[in-house]
């Protein structure tokens, strides 16, 4: 069963990318990302597809990154890590099998896509599930939705949220997101203004296609130079953000807290931080 499932309308333009992991809520992991990066260029190569729509199998919509496969790299990249240290591998040796983890999670995915993306949050997204709703250019909500960045208690930074979910929303209402770690109920994502609609749950994907069609009466060019125009703005100044962000954000993922957060997680049991 593949962990992504494509399903292109091109007489309507628009494709269904369903994330479907369901047993692991959806966690971006397996062959999720291979899978997602492949369909995305077959989508966008295609000329018909005008519309994306993002949505999950289960009760869940993506519950981040994996984190089991996480510890299992933890592990694996530390063993590397003694192996080189004593000399029995090189540099290029430890990169090579670095890389054949696979490809790293991306979270700029939509946004930086010319084509416009609804996501249609079936349940909960959390983490990397939230962080991939807010990448999408329209979000839309199941009433049995719930959000959340938990990332900080995981030992992790929230590296996408942290740089524009305070574009999105109140900065205040963003910073207590981020800060707390706590559960965003779906109505008051809508009262900040990040989810466009709450819906019942079998009228979610309808409306998505009913969103997808209206934008589709557009003219392709006249939407997607609106888009990027809209992210220009969004994004302005990225570089500066990126270089700014990008060093802090390397020195908290290179930390033991993030070691010791995963394998918390994965046995179920209160994180012991050390600060380092």
């Amino acid at each position: 069963m593949a962990d992504l499932e494509y399903d292109p309308h091109p007489a309507e333009g628009y494709a269904v990318f369903t994330l479907n992991r369901p047993q692991r809520l959806n966690a971006i992991g397996g062959e999720l990302m291979s899978e997602f990066l492949a369909a995305l260029e077959s989508f966008t190569n295609e000329s018909k597809m005008r519309v994306g729509i993002v949505t999950g199998s289960g009760r869940a919509f993506s519950a981040g990154a994996d984190m089991r496969e996480g510890a299992d790299r933890d592990a694996s990249t530390a063993t590397l890590r003694e192996r080189l240290g004593r000399g029995e591998i090189t540099q290029d040796d430890f990169n090579r099998e670095s890389r054949q983890n696979g490809p790293g999670v991306r979270f700029d995915l939509f946004s930086g896509n010319k084509k416009p993306f609804i996501a249609a949050i079936n349940g909960l997204a959390i983490g990397g599930g939230m962080h991939w709703a807010m990448d999408c250019d329209i979000r839309i909500a199941s009433e049995e939705a719930y959000l959340g960045l938990y990332e900080p208690k995981r030992g992790i930074t929230a590296g996408y949220g942290s740089q524009y979910l305070g574009r999105m929303v109140p900065f205040g209402e963003a910073m207590y997101i981020l800060l707390t770690s706590d559960r965003l109920e779906v109505n008051e994502a809508r009262r900040i203004g990040l989810v466009h609609e709450v819906l019942a749950p079998d009228a979610l994907l309808p409306r998505a296609i009913e969103i997808a069609r209206m934008i589709v009466e557009g003219a392709p060019m006249a939407i997607e130079a609106t888009k990027a125009v809209a992210h220009f703005w969004m994004k302005n100044e990225a570089e500066a953000l990126s270089a700014y962000s990008s060093p802090i954000t390397s020195t908290v993922q290179a930390s033991e807290d993030v070691v010791e957060g995963r394998r918390a997680f994965v046995e179920k049991r209160d994180p012991v931080w050390k600060g380092r």
